[in-house]
């Protein structure tokens, strides 16, 4: 049995000793807890794309040289490794793609569309991610096929039972996440597999979230495609491993055409396919990310066991704790997650504020729909913050985000209350005004506070001007946008959004745009503005996005 050490297994990663503040500012540590989204990387997976590209940079399998060879066995280990790592049968079921999204297309695309006939059945869960029903969706419409969903328990598990009522000879393909990315449920994956199977149906699970956290033998499960990442366990972004059996994939088409996955080409006598599992890997691969993600499962096998997952439920059990003590936290599901996935909302706060609060403190959260919009839908939640924690995050970490959150949520002192003898309608006023406030503030911390302060600007909308064609599309919060025009040709906009953060960066676009002509606005360097005001760096791309789209909408009410 490996031992593990909090602390020393920290010290692998070198991102989470970078520190938060600018100038003068207050500096912050950093405190990651979105590993849900992505893990951070050891220093031997960073390493290794130098080392590759200094010594060992060549194309794979084609060429007849030493450096290719090298760069070749490297590749192949890495499939090795990946195979032992899954226990699949043998390395050619292990398919490379870019993600668990590619792997999944891969199937809709290559099996799904070839079997499918019209009033077949596909079976999803009501928590899967996106990359999970999408490519459904679309192999559905191209062949007459129809989705199924299964409904969730109350502790927020796929419902076997349900599957029992909705499975029927019909039923050619079930594919459930093996742990939700929101909820952190281990599903009942061995079940849904036999129960599958009784009617002939193949399996995929998606795997993104478990892979990190679970001992995974797909021989054991017996499903029929397994998928996941390797920028989620430790591993390189643009890497993935789709698993399929080799009696299926053999029978597939290829997915993308090209170099690599052919035997023959001809004019003449046509085209025939490479043979496993080259047939799938059309062009030049990520050869520097593969090779990294062996270095991420030598990791974790290194570091991988029974007192690692144990400190991880540590974590969820002092989290989920100290969380409750929050009367204002209210779970998504009731219960402890299986893996450290915690997903909640705070009564009377914006997810989007809560979660941009923290980030000006250091502390980095994820907020949204988490790319799960039905499972949103059928929680009746807008959407959740979620915080995702790993075994190089620590107690210290946990104590100082729920300190945070206390500060934010109970008493609310990290915004400080705007002198009431100057509290100046500023979107009336020219954007120099705006300028000037932000030009003292030291840092995200100072200015995220500026646009906290900025939000009280803004008076509610009254309900019967918040319709489609206001709904400012492109922000993940609700924000809508009126107009006025005078008789000279100048624009007066009025919006607002549920989200205090949103309303604020509105406030500082208003104040740019107000009184202006259609030329004035096309005309103004809105991207110089939100440079003197020191936001650029700071704009996350949710909110980076959500400015773009008032922006957007406003120039097309102009244009």
């Amino acid at each position: 049995m490996n031992f593990f050490e909090p602390l020393v297994f920290r010290q692998h990663f070198p991102l989470l000793d970078i520190e938060f503040g600018q100038g003068d500012s207050q500096k912050f540590p950093l405190i990651y807890f979105d590993n849900g989204a992505t893990t951070q990387k050891p220093q031997s997976v960073i390493d290794s794309y130098q080392q590759f590209y200094c010594h060992n940079n060549a194309n794979v399998h084609r060429s007849s040289h030493s450096i290719s060879t090298r760069a070749t066995t490297e590749f192949e280990h890495a499939r090795v490794l990946a195979k032992n790592l899954i226990n699949a049968k043998h390395a050619k079921e292990v398919i490379w793609t870019k993600g668990t999204t590619e792997s999944i297309n891969l199937i809709a695309h290559s099996y799904a569309r070839h079997n499918l006939n019209p009033g077949d059945e596909i079976i999803l869960s009501q928590c899967e991610h996106h990359a999970n029903i999408v490519p459904w969706q679309i192999a559905a419409q191209l062949t007459g096929a129809v989705i199924k969903v299964l409904a969730l328990d109350e502790d927020g598990f796929i419902d076997v039972n349900s599957l029992e009522r909705l499975i029927s000879n019909k039923t050619k393909i079930v594919s459930c996440t093996h742990i939700s990315n929101v909820l952190g449920r281990i599903n009942p994956i061995k079940e849904i597999i036999v129960i599958a199977k009784k009617v002939g149906a193949i399996t995929v699970i998606d795997g993104a979230q478990a892979i990190a956290h679970l001992s995974v033998d797909v021989q054991s499960l017996d499903c029929d495609f397994y998928a996941f990442s390797a920028h989620k366990m430790y591993g390189p972004t643009g890497v993935g491993v789709l698993y399929g059996k080799e009696e299926l994939l053999s029978k597939m088409l290829p997915y993308q055409s090209g170099g690599e996955m052919i035997n023959q080409v001809s004019f003449e006598k046509g085209t025939s396919y490479n043979e496993l599992p080259f047939k799938f890997e059309a062009g030049t691969p990520n050869i520097a990310g593969v090779i990294a993600f062996s270095k991420a499962i030598d990791f974790i096998n290194a570091h991988f066991s029974l007192e690692l997952i144990q400190y991880e439920r540590s974590l969820i059990d002092y989290t989920m704790q100290q969380l409750t003590l929050i009367p204002e936290v209210h779970f998504v599901v009731q219960g402890k997650p299986d893996i450290p996935v915690i997903s909640f909302i705070i009564k009377g706060h914006h997810n989007h504020d809560v979660a941009s609060t923290l980030d000006s403190f250091g502390i980095a959260v994820r907020s949204g729909h988490h790319c799960a919009m039905p499972l949103m839908d059928y929680l009746a939640i807008k959407g959740c913050l979620r915080i995702s924690l790993a075994a190089y995050n620590t107690f210290e970490e946990i104590n100082y985000f729920i300190d945070k959150l206390k500060e934010v949520v109970i008493t609310d002192n990290s915004i400080v209350e705007l002198d009431k003898s100057s509290d100046e309608v500023l979107i009336n006023s020219p954007s120099d005004k705006i300028l000037a406030l932000f030009e003292n503030c030291k840092g995200w911390d100072g200015r995220h506070r500026q646009i906290m302060l900025l939000s009280k600007q803004l008076k509610p909308m009254p309900d019967e001007c918040k319709h489609e064609s206001s709904l400012i599309k492109g922000c993940e919060s609700l924000a809508w946008l009126t107009f006025t025009k005078d008789s000279q040709g100048n624009f007066f906009f009025h919006a607002f959004s549920d989200a205090k953060v949103i309303r604020g960066l509105l406030v500082i676009v208003l104040a740019a745009f107000n009184h202006k002509n259609s030329q004035q606005i096309e005309q103004f360097d809105l991207e110089n503005y939100f440079n003197k005001l020191g936001l650029i760096k700071h704009l996350s791309p949710s909110r980076g996005n959500g400015v773009r789209a008032i922006v957007d909408k406003i120039k097309s009410i102009t244009q």
